[in-house]
């Protein structure tokens, strides 16, 4: 469905911007809510466009969604001159949080294209399996 993918970037909006607050949290000073928020649209809804344009376009996964995988671990970072606590606590959360997402939207609502190419079963078809008819 088309408006799957709005939803799915709204999601995917708000955990990016808890895990930036989850690592940042020890800071005296906050970084600008501007550059938080560019990041973010940077990171989420550019990285998101590119990787639906590369699947519809055939693209193979290791671009479409390397490359957007790629900038959420190394942009950050980089922008907010994360000290090795800080990106000890960003990279394992910015690692798993595409695959948590995804994990959450197949099972519960049987919306499997964020991450097609991991199939999860949804809870309907774990039910109907557990509980024939």
């Amino acid at each position: 469905m088309h408006w799957h993918f709005p939803v799915f970037v709204i999601a995917s909006f708000a955990a990016f911007l808890a895990i930036l607050r989850i690592a940042l949290a020890g800071r005296l000073k906050r970084p600008p809510r501007a550059t938080v928020l560019s990041v973010a649209g940077i990171v989420v809804v550019g990285g998101m466009t590119f990787a639906k344009a590369g699947a519809a376009l055939g693209w193979p996964v290791l671009l479409y969604y390397g490359l957007p995988a790629a900038l959420t671990w190394v942009l950050p970072p980089r922008v907010f001159r994360m000290n090795a606590r800080e990106l000890a606590r960003y990279l394992p959360l910015a690692m798993i949080s595409a695959p948590f997402i995804h994990v959450l939207f197949s099972f519960f609502l049987g919306w499997n294209e964020y991450m097609p190419f991991i199939p999860v079963p949804s809870m309907q078809a774990f039910l109907n399996a557990v509980l024939p008819d």
